[in-house]
């Protein structure tokens, strides 16, 4: 455990500071779990395997929503709240990085004033790479970090809706959708797949002149819930209009979390759900191990853009090139 890390930091410091939610160690650890140097990620297993379990568990909150919703505030203003209640908030944001420079704008500090203002929020902007969808590959384990250091709700915001939600989905408790109203027909503002996946809806932006279209909105998503398939624990989907400038509606859909998280946990669902969200991490995991090995091979990547460039030039086609990286023995 004496080993060094970026910094010279040990280990040992790194799990004393996050024991004592020391927020400069803590961000020491997050950035080597997001390392992609060798030796870094060797240190960062050392890490995750010496926090796993120390505190008791937290509330994992994935938040999603249309371009505009207000996704930010909507965070700052339910953050500040949980604070209010005597929770400590840490906020996890997935910027969109550039395809081609690779780089992020990393706001969201910015967008958040007044949560980063707290003692008892910390927020991590962290940019997306090379990963589908926009999530961080290393979400999970900064997850992991947050609840060793004892923060109560960690909020986990989604880039937009996409895949990304799919992979958020897969690593809270609760995934709560936000929606506008008065932008025309709102259930065509969001793709069934995401309907089905929310364990909440909130309709943002329910203040002013926007009021009456908020309540028709949130009318109209409580009768199409009615086809959709059951929740697999039994709980019934709620629909809240709530504004984040004002702060209406915000205690309810708290109120709302900790009654899915009580049921949830008093009928085991709340735990089996944890667990399968690990296999599949692990299942994960090995699918890109299986790819680094197959591109580590000498030559792979050239016959790969051989291939590629047979299959664009119409020579060969898909299964073809297929069977021909992978010749039946």
């Amino acid at each position: 455990m004496a080993e060094k890390v970026p910094n010279n930091y040990s280990i040992n410091d790194l799990i004393s500071g996050i024991d004592n939610s020391n927020r400069l160690m803590l961000s020491k650890a997050i950035t080597l779990i997001e390392s992609k140097r060798p030796s870094d990620q060797k240190a960062a297993t050392a890490l995750i395997d010496a926090v796993l379990g120390k505190k008791p568990q937290s509330l994992r909150l994935g938040i999603t929503g249309v371009p505009g919703v207000g996704k930010s505030t909507f965070i700052e203003t339910f953050g500040l709240y949980a604070i209010e209640q005597g929770c400590k908030v840490a906020v996890l944001t997935v910027d969109p990085s550039s395809a081609l420079s690779k780089g992020s704008i990393l706001g969201d500090k910015t967008r958040m004033s007044k949560l980063s203002q707290s003692d008892q929020a910390f927020i991590r902007p962290s940019p997306s790479g090379s990963m589908t969808g926009g999530v961080a590959n290393k979400t999970r384990e900064t997850i992991l970090l947050f609840e060793a250091a004892g923060y109560d709700v960690i909020i986990v915001e989604t880039v937009g809706v996409g895949q990304s939600e799919v992979m958020v989905k897969d690593m809270v408790d609760f995934f709560l959708v936000l929606m506008l109203a008065g932008g025309g027909d709102e259930l065509q503002g969001i793709k069934r797949g995401i309907m089905e996946m929310a364990d909440g809806i909130a309709i943002n932006k329910a203040d002013g002149d926007n009021v009456k279209k908020a309540m028709l909105a949130k009318k109209s998503f409580e009768s199409a819930l009615h086809y959709f398939p059951a929740h697999p624990s039994g709980w019934k989907v709620p629909t809240e209009t709530c504004s984040s400038l004002e702060g209406t509606g915000i205690n309810t859909i708290w109120k709302q979390v900790h009654e899915f998280v009580d049921m949830t946990k008093s009928n085991g669902w709340f735990d089996q759900n944890r667990q399968k969200q690990n296999t599949h991490w692990l299942e994960e995991l090995i699918q890109a191990k299986i790819k680094e090995a197959f591109y580590a091979r000498s030559g792979t990547k050239e016959k790969v853009d051989a291939l590629k460039s047979s299959i664009q030039a119409g020579e060969i086609s898909v299964r073809n090139a297929l069977n021909q990286m992978f010749p039946s023995s």
